[in-house]
């Protein structure tokens, strides 16, 4: 449909669709507003028309924001609190609109490596960060219902026609055996692991898969005092117990720099790797652009 650039937006059918964004009901936000819900749906479709994009993926009687949708509300979202942001430069100093970005991170990643990814964009008055946790599975239900910009995770995803993820491999580190640095004697690999007890990750874990292999290619079998899949549970174990953590020391950054743990070594050919996942989009946000841009060491200092 052509349109006429002379054309104003209209702001109406932009607080509807606003209101029916943050309910994704159309007969409950027609209730609420006290309009019908045949004369609401028109106006959304006037505005998708003056916009020239689908604001929505039905599902249904369900309403979900597509892309455009997403970048729409979030407009909207400022446009809608302009009065109070306008009172508030004057009363207390308020913010102007701030671009929006939602991260995802598995819940079992280190802390330290998600602190890092956004470090760039803390302290930022211009933005707003949005970080959430989850199983894999659910984060990437999320990307793909464009109510999240990245996901993070130790472990790439394939993409398809029907979800068009991508994964970009921003670092990779070696795992190392974690303890405290009063054990006693000191756990060498390979010849001085006997005896001690290991926190490990759990068996799904791709480390844990690469250290079982690791062990038996030299023979190998390790007491396993705890199987741990969170990265900050397990940090807590290697703290407070005598047992050895296997670990990338990207987790226990702090505790390693002011010697509550130590780093007896990398373990050979045993690897933890840091993933982006996206999903294809044709509005993308410049500050995730920029983040990942960068890669390596810097995500893990």
């Amino acid at each position: 449909m052509l349109r006429s650039p002379a054309m104003k937006l209209n702001y109406h059918h932009l607080y509807y669709f606003w209101q029916v964004a943050k309910l994704g009901h159309l007969t409950r936000t027609a209730e609420a507003l006290h309009v019908s819900q045949s004369s609401l749906s028109q106006q959304i479709r006037q505005l998708e028309e003056r916009l020239g994009q689908a604001l929505f993926i039905r599902e249904g009687r369900q309403l979900h924001l597509s892309e455009a949708g997403r970048l729409a509300f979030d407009y909207a979202e400022a446009i809608f609190t302009q009065g109070e942001e306008l009172s508030a430069l004057f009363a207390e100093g308020g913010h102007a609109h701030r671009e929006v970005v939602r991260v995802g991170a598995v819940a079992t990643l280190s802390r330290n490596f998600q602190e890092g990814f956004v470090r760039p964009l803390l302290g930022r008055d211009d933005l707003d960060l949005i970080l959430q946790s989850g199983g894999l599975d659910d984060l990437l239900r999320r990307l793909s219902a464009h109510k999240l910009d990245v996901v993070l995770s130790n472990q790439p995803v394939r993409g398809d026609s029907e979800h068009p993820w991508h994964s970009q491999r921003l670092a990779r580190q070696s795992v190392s055996l974690i303890a405290t640095p009063r054990l006693s004697p000191p756990p060498i690999f390979p010849s001085a692991l006997n005896g001690h007890a290991f926190i490990l990750p759990g068996v799904e874990n791709a480390t844990r898969h690469a250290f079982d292999q690791l062990c038996g290619h030299h023979r190998l079998t390790p007491k396993i005092a705890a199987e741990v899949d969170d990265m900050a549970m397990m940090r807590l174990l290697a703290r407070d117990t005598q047992h050895i953590a296997v670990m990338p020391p990207v987790v226990v950054r702090d505790e390693l720099n002011n010697g509550t743990l130590k780093d007896y070594g990398a373990l050979p050919g045993v690897w933890e790797e840091f993933y982006a996942i996206t999903i294809q989009r044709r509005f993308e946000s410049p500050s995730l652009k920029a983040l990942l841009t960068r890669t390596g060491e810097s995500l893990l200092d």
